[in-house]
């Protein structure tokens, strides 16, 4: 209880706080923008080799920019970044014609030497030069993200190429990722260490780390050096403020003029008051719940399958979310065009064939551990609970554990079965998602939590093929083995994400977790 008094008096103290002496010298007379938000990162870092998280991709492109963008707004497509044209050398090199006008937030020009240091040894792999070691976690990112990078190649100062020891058909997409962010050579090497090196990581993005406080703010002021401009921000404010309610009555109390993460419950409430209004929808994430293969009960794939059919999917949706998420076909997105597999489906609920699945493993009643968060994701207590109920209908002794953090979620002691999660879709191809997460050596993988070596060989032609029906035809038996062979999650939801603000603030909500603060996207 003490961090959460500390934190819900957050707000008011730091907004509070007085402007520096440069910024009331100069007069500057754009806002001050605060949000609140649930949490701000979940590593305590904002270095993107290691926070790989939905709160983690809402903030970084304010102050990191990869080589190739995304429209966060729109439609998800690909959009010149910090390169402004690529093209194919051959299946496994794309090259990349870089900006001449950027600048990093210290003043140092970029030029295809800092692309090559960002994908090197020192940021990504471990054993650099500089001996700055990533932490593991960083690492098995970068494994995962580039699985095939060989190396990058300098062609000039502002030309640069991409060499993947496989052919790759998404490695313009994979360009695109939250680890793909260009960091800066000189800062790196200034820091005293890879972790005070991810604590105010230096990039090229319109905004630039002054602050951050883990658990509590992080600080973004205005880099007027930016390549497109001065943005529209004085300075941006992340103030982490646990609670739904608190948030929302700090936006109601004018302490903030963003609260993120409003169960759509809340939404009608908030817009009772003509000042605010509720922008956001459908995103390309997905919940899903995870289950240990390795649990003594869960070994047994019927009892997997019988978890999947005890979930009534479109009640959670009716009750928690107004109707305004759907039950997506498995982990299989419509963004992924000719990839995505039409006839595929979520496990239907059928309390009748879960309790036949049960009599055939001959379940006993033996206890299933269920970890979970306190809303970490919006509504997620209320789903918990709702699963639970559902498992219980259909004669299975699910035991609700809440967890205060992501390491006690996938700690392999005490004995771990069930946890929450949730899947993005970063690029328009299953390879993103399903095989750094399920894949040989993916997250499931490394975690020991579940393995399928027919499914780990077909992840490997996922990758590296580039014959469009024959992996089309690998990624429909993937799905079959994963969601119903051999469980290794099951879907529950697509996600939605709203966010309440200010009704005068000009401001749209894209299909991600993105906050995107460029001036494209901001008036008042």
């Amino acid at each position: 209880m003490m961090r959460r008094r500390h934190v819900l008096k957050a707000p008011a103290a730091l907004l509070a706080a007085p402007l520096s002496a440069p910024a009331l010298a100069q007069a500057d007379t754009r806002p001050v923008i605060s949000i609140a938000v649930q949490e701000i990162t979940t590593s305590n870092m904002l270095e993107m080799m290691a926070e790989q998280s939905n709160v983690g991709s809402r903030i970084f492109r304010n102050f990191v920019e990869p080589l190739i963008d995304t429209d966060w707004i729109g439609d998800m497509s690909l959009q010149p970044g910090l390169a402004t044209s690529w093209r194919r050398i051959s299946d496994s090199v794309v090259e990349f014609s870089l900006r001449r006008d950027v600048r990093f937030h210290n003043g140092d020009a970029f030029t295809a030497e800092d692309v090559v240091f960002s994908f090197g040894p020192d940021r990504m792999w471990g054993g650099g030069p500089l001996g700055k070691e990533p932490p593991p976690g960083a690492t098995q990112i970068a494994r995962r993200s580039f699985p095939g990078f060989e190396r990058m190649e300098v062609v000039d100062s502002h030309t640069v190429r991409f060499i993947n020891k496989t052919p790759d058909l998404t490695l313009e997409g994979q360009m695109a990722r939250t680890a793909s962010v260009i960091a800066n050579p000189r800062a790196f090497a200034a820091a005293r260490s890879w972790q005070d090196w991810a604590r105010r990581p230096i990039g090229t993005g319109p905004y630039m780390v002054t602050e951050f406080n883990p658990d509590r703010i992080l600080v973004l002021d205005a880099f007027d050096g930016h390549w497109a401009g001065r943005p529209p921000i004085r300075r941006l404010r992340f103030v982490e403020i646990p609670e739904v309610s608190s948030r929302i009555n700090a936006l109601l109390s004018g302490e903030v003029d963003f609260a993120c993460d409003i169960p759509p419950d809340q939404i009608a409430t908030i817009e009772r008051n003509p000042r605010f209004e509720v922008a956001g929808g459908i995103i390309n994430n997905t919940r899903i719940t995870v289950f240990d293969k390795t649990h003594a009960v869960l070994s047994n794939p019927l009892i997997r399958r019988a978890l999947t059919h005890s979930i009534d999917r479109q009640a959670i949706i009716d009750a928690l979310w107004g109707g305004r998420v759907n039950v997506p076909r498995g982990l299989n997105w419509e963004y992924y065009a000719d990839m995505f597999i039409g006839e595929h489906e979520a496990p239907r609920f059928d309390l009748s064939e879960a309790r036949r699945l049960l009599r055939e493993a001959n379940y006993r009643g033996e206890p299933i551990p269920y970890r979970a968060l306190n809303n970490y994701y919006t509504n997620q207590t209320a789903t918990a609970q709702i699963l639970v109920e559902g498992w219980r209908a259909a004669g299975l002794n699910v035991q609700l554990q809440m967890q205060e953090n992501w390491g006690q979620i996938t700690a392999r002691t005490p004995t771990r079965a069930i946890r929450d999660w949730s899947q993005t879709a970063s690029l328009p191809d299953p390879v993103a998602q399903i095989v750094p997460n399920w894949g040989r050596n993916g997250v499931a993988w490394n975690n020991g939590e579940w393995r399928n070596d027919e499914f780990a060989t077909l992840g490997d032609f996922l990758q590296s093929s580039v014959d469009r029906a024959a992996r089309r035809q690998a990624w429909a038996r993937m799905l079959q083995i994963v969601e119903r062979e051999d469980p290794g999650y099951t879907v529950l939801h697509r996600n939605g994400n709203f966010t309440a603000k200010r009704r005068d603030i000009r401001w749209k909500a894209g299909p991600s977790f993105v906050m995107d603060f460029r001036a494209s996207n901001w008036g008042t």
